[in-house]
């Protein structure tokens, strides 16, 4: 069998969630545990491969996904089979069509679509017996050299200790930080004021209002914060508002629009990118796209001149995948790490990316370096 066909068998899908001790806050909701959605698939030949599905919200959406993913996605798939790895997620997604049509659930069935597309790339280069980054090359016919190193950055930071957090990540390795605002001016001023003090003005610092703006209220805070020498301003309107309102915001404001892990579609990538109102390309491949999608939209992106950074903030599965995918596609990007705790993370990805000087090591295991089955998983956050 060709190197980019898989043939999926057997299917597995789990969901689960941990405590935690501090909220994570956005602009737009509160996490109160770490949810994760974990897939795995398997062919006949006994080869298997581990993904994720993104399920921060709503609250109660974890479960519904890992349900869609054994009831409806996985047996598709597996109808489906044999197929190349690159055209997963767009057949999953044109079988489904009309599905989703019906149902209204096209987030879900998209995510779960994405964490398939994962789990089929981990499969295809553990069988090839190459490591994730270095099969997606080969897959997809990428040239030039494939780096293992990456940037990164630190996210996650709240408006609640932003100055301890940065100071601890910054010990810890990192030398890039994001910082959530979008909980008034007042607040965002005082957490902005603490973390670049903390960080020092060397530091690259960027900021995330979660689509917590309109587009007046994000060109005077766009101005105003512009101050703190701030490398992109992401998300700061709807992924929905018009690209006039996108454009206005990019003219009016110094600092660089970045946004990308609300897109929903290959022409709505496109378009953005067009536009030239975004400097940074942000797709989230366990939400949209699985690494299929967003290695073409990377692609996009660097042809234009653009920067792809990955989105993403769950567990251990979809940031290496992610961090692969940086690799694979190449360019100066950097990938987002969270700061907040989250055992589905820390605890699989323990020694697999080590991180020094602002950046991660991939190593040179198949696929994404990943032992663990899908039960195992249900373990990580017991002692």
């Amino acid at each position: 069998m060709s190197v980019d066909i898989v043939a999926i068998t057997e299917i597995k899908a789990i969901a689960l969630r941990a405590p935690i001790e501090t909220p994570v806050r956005t602009s737009f909701g509160i996490m109160t545990d770490r949810p994760a959605v974990f897939i795995e698939v398997r062919d006949r030949e006994g080869h298997r491969g581990l993904g994720e599905v993104w399920c921060n919200f709503p609250s109660v959406g974890a479960e519904h996904r890992a349900r869609l993913a054994l009831a409806t996605v996985g047996p598709l798939l597996q109808r489906l089979s044999p197929l190349p790895v690159s055209t997963i997620f767009a057949r999953l997604m044109q079988a489904l069509h009309i599905l989703a049509l019906q149902s209204g659930e096209w987030g879900p069935l998209r995510q779960v679509a994405a964490g398939f597309d994962m789990a089929c790339h981990d499969l295809g280069a553990r069988r090839a017996g190459l490591p994730l980054h270095a099969f997606l090359r080969e897959a997809y016919g990428l040239e030039g050299p494939c780096a293992r190193q990456v940037r990164a950055y630190a996210s996650g930071i709240g408006p609640e200790q932003p100055a301890a957090i940065a100071a601890a990540e910054q010990a810890r390795g990192h030398r890039a930080f994001k910082l959530k605002v979008g909980f008034g001016e007042a607040v965002d001023r005082r957490a902005l004021d603490a973390i670049r003090m903390a960080i020092g003005d060397g530091a690259t610092l960027m900021i995330d209002a979660n689509q917590g703006w309109a587009c007046a209220e994000a060109i005077r805070l766009g101005r105003a914060f512009a101050a703190y020498d701030l490398a992109w301003l992401e998300e700061p309107l709807a992924a929905d508002r018009p690209e006039a309102e996108w454009q206005a915001v990019a003219e009016a404001t110094p600092i660089p629009l970045a946004a990308g892990e609300n897109m929903n579609a290959t022409a709505e990538f496109a378009a953005a990118i067009d536009s030239r109102a975004l400097r940074f390309i942000q797709p989230d491949a366990a939400k949209w796209g699985g690494l299929s999608g967003c290695l073409d939209v990377a692609r996009r992106a660097r042809a234009a001149g653009l920067t792809y950074c990955p989105h993403y903030l769950g567990g251990g599965v979809g940031l290496l995948a992610s961090a692969h995918l940086l690799a694979a596609a190449g360019g100066d990007g950097l990938l987002e790490i969270d700061t907040n705790p989250n055992p589905w993370r820390d605890r699989l990805i323990a020694g697999l990316m080590p991180l020094a000087d602002g950046c991660v090591l991939l190593g040179d295991a198949p696929g994404l370096g990943l032992r663990p089955d899908v039960e195992a998983l249900a373990q990580l956050n017991e002692g």
